[in-house]
């Protein structure tokens, strides 16, 4: 009963982890406007702290020239795309793994990055060609569009294998992923092979991830995909909590199922296509970030999903900055970061408790 009365968000019960989900949002606030400064720092160029402050006070025209150029032309777009990246990553490996009722679930592990890819790699490729009509008609939206389609078709394929009689394998939806993926991932090597030397440059940008190409044109492309995304979260939360209960008793407490689910798969291959389409495949974000505030703040999405939209843009920002300094003048791709700093928690996570209890119910 009080499970349900905290479903339906009547009243207080034990247990109840509001104050310390408000808490860890203010916290997370913070930290992210942290990782925003140090982002804005970071690099081999010599504009530094106080530079900064300066150019927020106004007094730009303090700074030389050449740091001006780079602070407004080059660290400011990548800030805020790695913000919108970062964010989009978070929240849709939260809404994937309330969708399936897994913590383990992730648009990358189950395929849906790698559609998204195959999509944009598509655009890269045949978007002078065979695909010229389309590239005309959206412009420079064309890409997003493309890994949007791409990762919204593989997600309606996994969900529909994965499905049965209104019941989620989650062993067909890991199982199902991993081969949706290596289809996906062979198709993309085929592109590979017929493309020319200036489609193989660009292609070498989705390997590994990066916002080394960041510009205020990438950031106005996906910020129509990211901010529908973080706008759904209060039509979504609810149910995918009751969710939790299974299919039959979420419907017997009036929600929706079927539109949810419906509404849940779309945002997800809408953050999962952006972000694949402005700064390629990085891993581990959507499943570590919203693993570990469900472990700090408890299982209820009106919480974890913003939590970990505000997690994710601050992991992301930190971690491109770990990579333009690490071995500056040079910069790592951002997915070897990623991967190195999540991929141990990942382990941890899967040899403890909730791990196992995850890994059970496969």
């Amino acid at each position: 009963m009080n499970t349900v009365a905290l479903l339906l968000g009547r009243g207080s019960v034990a247990g109840d982890r509001s104050g310390l989900g408000f808490a860890v949002l203010l916290l997370l606030s913070l930290l992210l406007a942290a990782a925003a400064l140090v982002s804005l720092i970071s690099g081999p160029t010599g504009v530094g702290l106080g530079d900064l402050v300066a150019y927020l006070r106004g007094n730009g025209a303090s700074l030389a020239a050449q740091d001006l150029v780079i602070l407004e032309a080059v660290r400011l777009p990548r800030t805020a795309l790695g913000l919108l990246v970062g964010a989009g990553l978070g929240v849709s490996g939260a809404m994937m793994q309330g969708l399936f009722r897994n913590p383990l679930a992730d648009p990358g592990i189950v395929g849906v990055t790698s559609g998204a890819a195959f999509a944009a790699v598509c655009a890269i490729v045949l978007g002078g060609t065979v695909l010229a009509p389309v590239a005309a008609l959206f412009g420079n939206q064309f890409l997003p569009v493309m890994a949007f389609a791409g990762g919204l078709l593989n997600t309606l394929l996994l969900y529909a294998i994965a499905t049965r009689n209104g019941q989620t394998s989650t062993t067909a939806l890991i199982l199902s992923g991993i081969a949706i993926g290596a289809m996906s991932a062979a198709a993309t090597g085929l592109l590979i092979f017929i493309a020319d030397d200036r489609a193989l440059r660009d292609i070498t940008f989705w390997s590994l991830g990066s916002l080394g190409g960041a510009t205020y044109e990438k950031t106005l492309a996906i910020l129509p995909f990211i901010l529908a995304v973080t706008l759904i979260i209060p039509f979504v939360a609810r149910g995918l909590d009751a969710l939790v209960l299974g299919d039959a008793a979420a419907f017997h407490m009036g929600i929706p199922v079927q539109r949810l689910k419906r509404m849940t798969i779309v945002a997800v291959a809408a953050a999962c296509g952006a972000t694949v389409a402005v700064a390629g495949s990085i891993s581990f974000v959507g499943i570590v970030v919203p693993h570990l505030l469900r472990l700090a703040i408890g299982p209820s999405h009106r919480f974890l999903l913003p939590a970990s939209a505000l997690g994710g843009a601050a992991l992301l920002l930190l971690a491109d900055s770990i990579a333009r300094t690490v071995a500056a003048p040079a910069e790592l791709p951002i997915g070897i970061i990623t991967a190195i700093l999540g991929a141990p928690v990942f382990l941890m996570l899967l040899i403890g408790r909730n791990g196992r209890a995850a890994m059970e119910g496969l």
